[in-house]
């Protein structure tokens, strides 16, 4: 089990996951992210990008806007597993030390960053 996420860093990036069967779900999710609170919402990949195993969008935010976006996303996230990283601009340790979960933790291809 993985720790729950915690406000520790300036910046922060929240990856929604989802499949086939669950992108309607995400897309929802997300969009009620961005009108409800300050965060940017990236585009909804039907496709893996970057070291991300599934279907993914990204919520970027600050610290600011942790304390209340984080159990807001827990308790709305309906079973999809979020990936939750500090964004301090080095991209191997934000996918790896800096890295915790709302739900199933999932193993990330770092091996660009290498």
């Amino acid at each position: 089990m993985t720790a729950f996420p915690q406000n520790l860093y300036d910046r922060y990036h929240a990856h929604v996951y989802f499949d086939a069967q669950t992108v309607a779900q995400a897309r929802a999710l997300c969009q009620r992210a961005g009108e409800r609170f300050d965060v940017q919402v990236g585009r909804v990949h039907e496709r893996l990008v970057g070291p991300h195993p599934c279907w993914s969008c990204q919520l970027a935010f600050g610290k600011e806007t942790f304390d209340a976006l984080i159990p807001w996303l827990e308790a709305q996230r309906g079973g999809l597993d979020v990936l939750v990283h500090g964004d301090t601009g080095d991209d191997l340790a934000d996918h790896t030390l800096h890295v915790s979960w709302l739900g199933r933790a999932h193993t990330l291809d770092v091996s660009r960053f290498l």
